[in-house]
């Protein structure tokens, strides 16, 4: 009903002058825009690390991911097209085809499409230490009234008001810790947003997936999901509602100026097998450091679906199903319930930004420091680089959860570099 409207109001609104005629007798509007990013990771292993059985004492990767951006519009339609080259290299890829430490919690070897509606990924090798692969990570076509916006085919949509943690966004979120945020995995979806004259807007989201195993699209892995979002004084206010691989999703959230910081939350519950609640809440601000810009925020988070009492080993969490499935799907990235994290952004120079952040699972107690690097080389070629530096004893979170008898999945530090050239 969402999209006929929707459809219906596009269709019949007038347009304003730029684009009155429906684009006829004008020229099409293209952009080309894209990036080249080659990237290195590295880590090392402690002694009781059951990593360092498989990779020895360090393990290094070099990665680049070539992507192209296609737009072309011309009066309320556009269609966009972003195409990507994707080569990994190293031990991580290798290790990965036959890795079984992680369970559940391994992530994706690569950007896949077994669950989408349209099968746009094609692994041109994956031998050894190498894997190469070409996709389509946006593909899709809008059009656009003054009130409102219809998109079908492969998008993103982002949700939520959360600062690192964000359990509204339940469409390939990004994991907290990630460093690179440009540009989220898309999704096969109807999307639609209708436009209020005083700012509120409304809008829909009906996703189809497929069985991975039988390639049918089937209704318990699909979504549809409305959100509405206002405007009030200082403030702003979402409401969610949505049917989310079969389970009932009610979320509210928003964001309100308080003197001059920002206060931010949602609050989200499942109604699946039972009801589970989870929230986020931050706070936010900017000020001076040494004459220096700054910004920051300090977030709560509470994961329903988390451990409740700290034990992650593999016999204990295959008890806990949901929050399995949702680590699998890529939907969470924490296993315990309760977070604290912190964050500051400093700007050294105007084109040298330095990021410390600190997340922290509270219960167990364990965490992770985090420090991010930024620097404009030039005006299109951007340097990023994280160190990464987990605290907590053998059998927390961050310290390592167990893989085997005196082995644990952990790691003594990360390092992550990135070079960005945008044309």
């Amino acid at each position: 009903m969402f999209a006929a409207a929707l459809v219906v109001g596009l269709l019949v609104a007038p347009e304003d002058d730029a684009s009155a005629g429906g684009g006829q007798g004008r020229r099409a509007d293209i952009e080309l825009t894209g990036h080249l990013k080659p990237q290195l990771l590295a880590a090392a292993f402690d002694d009781d690390s059951a990593l360092r059985d498989v990779f020895g004492s360090t393990s290094g990767d070099v990665n680049v991911d070539a992507r192209v951006n296609f737009e072309v519009g011309r009066g309320r339609w556009d269609v966009e097209a972003d195409a990507q080259v994707i080569t990994l290299y190293g031990d991580t890829i290798e290790a990965s085809r036959t890795l079984p430490l992680a369970g559940s919690l391994q992530p994706g070897r690569f950007p896949e499409d077994s669950t989408r509606l349209f099968d746009l990924t094609h692994v041109a090798l994956d031998e050894r230490r190498f894997a190469l692969l070409t996709r389509l990570d946006r593909l899709s076509v809008g059009l656009t009234g003054r009130r409102g916006v219809l998109r079908f085919g492969r998008q993103a949509v982002t949700w939520g008001n959360g600062f690192l943690f964000n359990p509204m966004d339940i469409f390939n979120p990004f994991d907290p810790t990630a460093v690179d945020k440009e540009y989220k995995t898309g999704d096969d979806m109807l999307y639609g947003q209708l436009l209020r004259a005083r700012g509120d807007d409304l809008q829909g989201v009906v996703v189809l997936r497929r069985d991975p195993l039988t390639g049918d699209v089937e209704q318990d892995r699909g979504s549809v999901a409305l959100k509405y979002h206002a405007l009030f004084g200082a403030g702003e206010l979402d409401v969610l509602v949505a049917e989310h691989y079969g389970d009932g999703l009610l979320g509210v959230g928003g964001n309100l100026s308080v003197g001059g910081a920002v206060w931010r939350g949602d609050v989200i519950v499942s109604d699946g097998e039972e009801v589970t609640v989870s929230a986020v809440t931050s706070l936010s601000a900017s000020w001076m450091t040494g004459g220096k810009n700054t910004s920051g925020a300090v977030e709560l988070y509470y994961n329903g679906f988390g451990q409740s009492d700290g034990r992650y080993g593999a016999e204990d969490l295959v008890t806990n199903p949901a929050l399995l499935e949702r680590v699998g799907r890529g939907e969470l990235f924490n296993l315990g319930r309760a977070y604290l994290a912190a964050s500051a952004t400093i700007e050294i120079t105007p084109l040298f930004l330095l990021t410390p952040n600190v997340f922290v699972n509270v219960e167990d107690p364990s965490g992770l420091l985090q420090i991010v690097a930024q620097r404009d080389l030039q005006q299109d070629l951007l340097l990023q680089f994280a160190v990464a530096l987990p605290l907590g004893a053998d059998g927390t979170e961050y310290g390592g959860i167990p893989a085997a008898p005196t082995r644990f999945l952990s790691n003594e530090a990360s390092l992550f570099v990135q070079l960005a050239w945008y044309f």
